[in-house]
Order: structure tokens, then C-alpha cells, then sequence
């Protein structure tokens, strides 16, 4: 392997979505702290510029979902693309390492595998749950998956291609605080939350696409469950990468409390006793935090049709689903993310303690999928192995 000059690692990461962002964030840390030097540079967020990555794109200006929200962000995601081929061509790096993303990632996977760079992927689409036959473009154009769920390696060495399970990093977030009931009084007591009111947590996404699509349905729904709901305080969980003064402005018209937080995802989450959640990683934060919720996912109709029409649709879309492979938190996709049908649900969770300490023991499970601890240490020694 040709190291630089300098003798620093360089390698181009893609993180362009807000949790993936994190774990890169993660890789960062650990080379600073172990002192190694690596230029990094990409697609990431601004605390990875913080950390001296060189940012040619930010997640939240790329993080879009839907064959129109695509097509709307065109000209921006088509300039940061060439520019990262532009400067892949300057710097030459030593190693590629994409992140989920996969329509942006593969077509710059297959552009940077012609050019001799060895390309690694971390983070794995779907491709198991639908468009499965993407693992031929997988095999040709990736030379490691390093995936964090113990079952995607079974599906990738089934296609010989080479993968690592590395387990997942979300694990690594989880501290033992956040489970303990004294440290989460404290922090209710910080925003007002009282002893006898139960807390409903509100995760439209960390998108513009999904605000669009989410959180007026997600405000309705929180409406309509305070009427019925006693002693209910609804609190909206701002992302990471969000600007929260921005959401009040477009919440502001909206006659009930709302209680705006923004911290750490798992601090948000340790306080909820049950979540309205967008589909995404988000749901396996909830999941790992063994809270109950319901997960809705809306996109443009347009994008909807086409993806039924085209695409074989799995059996469920929500991550805590999926991984069990049974319907543990209830979905609502398109039309049926509408008061109508999520306020009973949600209402019951609130209201009827068997449901849901049946489902805090079904979340419960969900660690035991996931593998062990350090992920990203696992996945930064087999990065550093390129070096030698």
C-alpha cells in the first residue's frame, strides 16, 4: 500500500446522512486519539470539519430521499459527485470508505474502482430486505462490505463477496445513565416534565424531506393524543444537524405545548415513554433504548408509485422490524400516517401497560442481534491494515 509523503493516510469518506455522519465522526476520533494521521476528506457533517476533514458536501444539504427530492437537489449532489472525482484524482487516496447512500455511492463506487482505488463500504443497503440483485454491482465494484448485522453476512459470502461483520456502532452510544431512572428524573426535571405526566417523544427525521412530509402529521397526531391523553407532554426531538430556532419558526402556529429539545439522541430518547417515530436509524435508537413507538414513513406519491411499481416492496420498512423479521413497533406508511389510524395506536401504548411492557421485552432482543461492542474500533483496524 502507498502511503503519502507525509506519511499521513488518506482516505475519502461518504457519510451523507446524519446517523451515518456519526459513525464517521466516530473513525475520526479514534485516529486523533490514537495520534494517527490521516487527511480525510469527502462528504460528512461539521463536526467532522472540526476534526479536520476536509468537507466538499454536508450531510444535511445531501440527505434526501425520493425520486423528486433527487431530482430537485440535481444540480448540487451532481457538482459535489465531480468534485469529489476531481480531488480523488489530486490526492489519490490510499482507500475509499462509503457509507449507506447507495444511489450517490455506487455510481461513485464504479467510477473509483476504474481508477485502481480500493473501495470499502461500510454500512450496508438494504439490499437484502428488496432490490437484491444490486449485490452483483456489490461484488464487481466493492472490494469489503463491513456490515453491522450478523445475518448480511451469511447473504453477501451466499454472492462471494468479501464481508466483515463489525457489529454495530449505535451500541457504543448506549451508556449505562441513560437507563438509570434517578439520571432521567433529572433530566425531565430540567424541561419541566412533571412526576405524573408521561412524555410523548416526536421524531419527524433529520431530512428537509421528511420535515416536509412528517411533522405536520406528527403535530396532528400529538394534538389529538393530548385531548385524550392525561397529563401527556409532547416533546419534539430536533436532530443533530438541524437548525431548532428554524423548526419553531414552523411549528410556531400551533395552539399546544410543545417542548423543543435538542441533545443527544439517546438523552432525548431516555426521556420519552413512547415515540412517534420516522422510519430510519432513529427507530433503532428508540429500539436500543427499549421505548415503544410507532413508526411512520411518508415520501411524494409520485415517488411511491413508482417504487411499488418497479420495485418489489418488503415486508416491513421500520429497522426494528426488519432485523427481528416480525412486526414488533406498528408501521404506518403513506396514507395511513394520518391521525386517524396512529392515534388509537399510540394512544393504547400510553394507556395500557401490558401492550407495552410487551413491547419493551420484544425491543429487548434487539441487542442481542446486534453483536458486541466497538464497531468502530473494529472497523478503524481494518482500515489501518491498508497502511501496512
Amino acid at each position: 500500500m502507498k502511503i503519502s509523503k507525509d506519511d499521513s493516510f488518506k482516505i475519502l469518506i461518504v457519510a451523507a446522512e446524519a446517523s451515518s455522519s456519526l459513525y464517521a465522526q466516530r473513525l475520526l476520533e479514534d485516529w486523533k486519539a490514537k495520534g494517527i494521521k490521516v487527511d480525510a476528506f469527502g462528504i460528512g457533517s461539521k463536526k467532522m470539519e472540526a476534526l479536520g476533514f476536509r468537507c466538499f458536501g454536508y450531510a444535511e444539504d445531501l440527505a434526501v430521499v425520493g425520486l423528486v427530492e433527487v431530482l430537485k437537489h440535481f444540480r448540487k449532489i451532481y457538482q459535489v459527485f465531480y468534485s469529489l472525482l476531481k480531488e480523488a484524482d489530486r490526492v489519490s487516496p490510499d482507500l475509499v470508505l462509503l457509507l449507506d447512500y447507495p444511489d450517490f455511492n455506487f455510481r461513485l463506487a464504479k467510477k473509483l474502482k476504474k481508477k485502481g482505488l480500493p473501495v470499502y463500504y461500510y454500512i450496508s443497503p438494504q439490499i437484502w430486505a428488496w432490490r437484491q440483485n444490486r449485490v452483483y454491482f456489490i461484488k464487481k465494484y466493492i472490494d469489503k462490505m463491513l456490515v453491522l448485522f450478523p445475518f448480511e453476512v451469511d447473504f453477501y459470502k451466499k454472492f462471494g463477496v468479501d464481508v466483515e461483520f463489525v457489529g454495530h456502532p449505535l451500541l457504543d452510544e448506549l451508556r449505562p445513565e441513560l437507563f438509570d431512572s434517578q439520571f432521567i428524573s433529572q433530566m425531565k426535571e430540567k424541561f419541566g416534565v412533571t412526576k405524573n405526566q408521561k412524555v410523548l417523544g416526536l421524531m419527524p427525521g433529520s431530512r428537509q424531506s421528511e420535515l416536509t412530509h412528517h411533522l405536520e402529521d406528527q403535530l396532528k397526531i400529538a394534538e389529538s393524543l393530548q385531548k385524550e391523553v392525561k397529563d401527556l407532554k409532547v416533546m419534539l426531538f430536533v436532530a443533530p444537524n438541524l437548525n431548532i430556532e428554524n423548526l419553531r419558526g414552523r411549528v410556531k402556529n400551533w395552539n399546544f405545548p410543545i417542548q423543543f429539545v435538542q441533545r443527544d439522541p439517546f438523552e432525548m430518547v431516555a426521556m420519552a415513554d413512547v415515540v412517534l417515530c420516522a422510519s430510519g436509524t432513529a427507530t433503532l435508537t428508540v429500539g436500543l433504548m427499549e421505548k415503544p413507538m410507532a413508526i411512520m414513513y411518508k415520501m411524494q406519491p409520485s415517488t411511491v408509485f413508482l417504487a411499488r411499481f418497479i420495485m418489489k416492496m418488503p415486508n416491513y420498512f421500520g429497522l426494528v422490524n426488519l432485523i427481528q423479521n416480525k412486526l414488533v413497533s406498528k408501521e404506518f406508511f403513506q396514507e395511513d400516517a394520518s391521525p386517524e389510524k396512529v392515534v388509537p395506536y399510540l394512544k393504547e401504548l400510553l394507556t395500557n401497560s401490558e401492550i407495552y411492557s410487551k413491547q419493551v421485552q420484544e425491543l429487548r432482543h434487539l441487542k442481542t442481534l446486534l453483536g458486541s461492542r466497538g464497531a468502530t474500533q473494529k472497523v478503524s483496524q481494518i482500515i489501518m491494515e491498508k497502511r501496512r
